[in-house]
């Protein structure tokens, strides 16, 4: 059962002529946990900046026009067990990284040009790609606990996340926006191709 912050549930989905490559994606709205980690790593400027796109965006009637932070979880499906060492596995985050770059770059740029905000998260680092004054990390395992109900488990000092269908095969990474949920629904679904 998808949580109560699922506004369009996870699907495969890829950049044009990149289905050899599909992402799992699906758009949330931010619950309360998730929404302190993401004003943990924003940070006090980002939430100025908010407060400006919020003033800026509101109505005479006091309608903000439908602004809200957004998550846009993905998945990939890794080729090879990602708790595994050797250059195999690393060649394979390696990999999934430049995926999700890509995909990260191309719809957060797609979301400004609509005139809203977006940033993706390195999965590398846990920082922003596009914020550059923040230095709080992101823990993608927990966002995707929070969102999707993934489980994790700990290994050592890292949490290891477990996808539903591909176990610890998975590569996972996010996406924030701050825009009206229809617009960001109909965009993600412009790259879904999983029925």
């Amino acid at each position: 059962m998808a949580p109560s912050s699922t506004l369009l549930e996870p699907k495969l989905a890829a950049r044009a002529g990149k289905r050899d490559d599909p992402i799992e994606c699906s758009v949330h709205t931010l619950p309360k946990p998730l929404m302190r980690e993401f004003r943990h790593v924003f940070g006090e400027k980002y939430q100025l900046d908010l407060m400006d796109m919020n003033d800026a965006a509101m109505r005479d009637d006091g309608d903000d026009g439908g602004l809200e932070l957004l998550a846009i979880p993905t998945n990939q499906q890794a080729r090879q067990d990602l708790v595994s060492v050797g250059d195999e596995v690393e060649y394979e985050k390696d990999r999934l990284l430049n995926v999700f770059l890509e995909f990260g770059q191309e719809l957060c740029e797609r979301i400004r040009a609509m005139g809203y905000w977006a940033d993706y998260i390195d999965p590398c680092s846990g920082l922003p790609m596009i914020t550059r004054d923040c230095n709080k990390v992101y823990s993608e395992v927990d966002g995707m606990e929070c969102l999707l109900n993934y489980r994790a488990y700990n290994a050592g000092f890292c949490k290891v996340l477990t996808h539903p269908k591909w176990g610890t095969s998975v590569y996972p990474a996010t996406i924030f926006c701050y825009a009206p949920r229809d617009p960001v629904i109909q965009l993600v679904k412009e790259y879904q191709f999983e029925s």
